[in-house]
């Protein structure tokens, strides 16, 4: 099986920031990694994702899903991991700026698109 890869094109305050692309381990955990890229290309539900705060994403559909930038301890046993950054990580690191541990960030942060490659 080849493991499908998704996209986000990043935008800071509507200007266009980079593309970040993930692997999706469809090969090891295949319902989640199926569900992640049918809400990223719109299949299922919305593309209305939103930024909680300087570690992770959320979809809107009542699904959870964490991109995060750093080793999120509180997750810890509590959720499992289906892909991981092949392109982009500088993108990834350049969204923290706007990040703060108060869950507000300086600037608004949007995915302006994602689909699958």
């Amino acid at each position: 099986m080849v493991n499908p890869t998704v996209f986000f094109d990043i935008a800071v305050d509507v200007e266009p920031l980079g593309h970040i692309s993930f692997e999706l381990f469809a090969d090891k955990i295949l319902k989640t990694a199926e569900t992640f890229c049918a809400l990223s290309t719109g299949e299922k539900a919305h593309r209305s994702w939103h930024p909680v705060h300087d570690e992770c994403w959320t979809q809107r559909d009542g699904s959870r899903f964490f991109f995060c930038t750093t080793k999120p301890e509180w997750l810890d046993g509590k959720h499992v991991v289906f892909g991981k950054v092949k392109e982009g990580t500088n993108i990834a690191k350049a969204m923290e700026r706007f990040g703060s541990r108060s869950r507000k960030t300086s600037k608004k942060i949007a995915i302006a698109d994602c689909g699958q490659i």
